[in-house]
């Protein structure tokens, strides 16, 4: 099985974006669970906000993701992105990094892609997270705020989005090398 990487945390941090990155900086596949949800939210004419309410009842949609989440960790080769990927994927991953940065931040983000007001996107943002929070726990018992899964904890806000694209490359890189090492004594 080749390398899989996982990049969680909350809407906003910039997963998808640094996944991306990643992937394309390491010549990996790169899977993301938010995108495969909001192709499910296109699919149902639903806002992201309503098919997380749906989800709440119907667990079909979450464990359809997971599933596909651990079928590209099982191929390797991947970046996966997601808020449960390090959980659905742990024993598999070699390497779990969790970004954060300020919800102010994070919500200012997610108004520009979205194109929506500050408060739209803080009031959509909050719904989504506290109806996530409350699903992950029902279905798998897992808080997605405990950061204890993860190898690597990045504040995304720390740098400008290319100088924090260099800086993971770097870690990325450079825990690749050991990883390969430590395999050729094995």
């Amino acid at each position: 099985m080749g390398i899989v990487i996982t990049l969680g945390g909350l809407h906003g941090t910039g997963k998808t974006t640094y996944a991306k990155a990643l992937a394309e900086h390491l010549g990996l596949r790169h899977v993301s669970a938010g995108d495969l949800f909001r192709r499910i939210a296109e699919e149902k004419n639903l806002t992201l906000q309503g098919l997380a309410e749906l989800a709440l009842a119907d667990h079909t949609i979450d464990m359809e993701i997971d599933k596909r989440i651990i079928q590209e960790a099982e191929r390797g080769d991947v970046i996966l992105d997601g808020q449960l990927a390090a959980w659905m994927v742990d024993g598999k991953a070699d390497l779990k990094i969790l970004l954060i940065a300020p919800r102010e931040v994070r919500i200012r983000r997610i108004a520009e892609r979205e194109k929506l007001t500050f408060q739209e996107a803080e009031a959509s943002t909050s719904a989504r997270e506290e109806a996530e929070r409350k699903r992950y726990m029902k279905i798998y018992n897992i808080d997605v705020a405990d950061p204890s899964i993860y190898d690597l904890i990045v504040d995304t806000n720390l740098y400008p989005l290319e100088e924090m694209k260099k800086i993971l490359n770097k870690i990325v890189d450079d825990y690749i090398q050991i990883l390969k090492e430590r395999r050729r004594r094995v």
